[in-house]
């Protein structure tokens, strides 16, 4: 048995990390599935998910302010729609990310969080999750 469920992320601002561990916790939990993984896959080309620390907010600063060194907003790009370090650091990051399921809770680490990566906001995004049993 699986089960897809969409909710959406609203971003305020051109570049954001946003923890969204709580909503996907949610999703498996109206799932009812108790054991199996989680899929969270972000459909969008400037947008991405990664896990990473969630405890201590220094972390998002740091992580957020070397990709911006790695990929900068402005450097010769060609692309038209003028997003193109959007593009580059989404694909960097990836779309999808796969958790455990146990006893229906989502298995991450103790300091670890699933989170959402804007790279060309602000906008309202959507995130796709299946809880499949297994």
């Amino acid at each position: 048995m699986s089960k897809v469920y969409t909710f959406g992320v609203k971003t305020d601002q051109h570049t954001a990390m946003i923890n969204i561990t709580k909503d996907v916790q949610n999703c498996v939990k109206e799932s009812g599935i108790q054991n199996g993984i989680a899929i969270v896959f972000i459909p969008h080309t400037t947008a991405a998910v990664t896990i990473n620390e969630n405890a201590d907010p220094d972390v998002v600063r740091d992580f957020m302010k070397e990709m911006n060194k790695i990929v900068p907003l402005s450097d010769g790009y060609l692309h038209s729609e003028g997003n193109s370090a959007a593009h580059i650091k989404a694909s960097m990051m990836g779309f999808s990310e796969t958790v455990v399921v146990d006893g229906g809770k989502l298995l991450l680490g103790t300091w670890q969080g699933i989170y959402f990566l804007e790279y060309d906001g602000p906008r309202v995004r959507k995130v796709h999750v299946k809880i499949m049993e297994g």
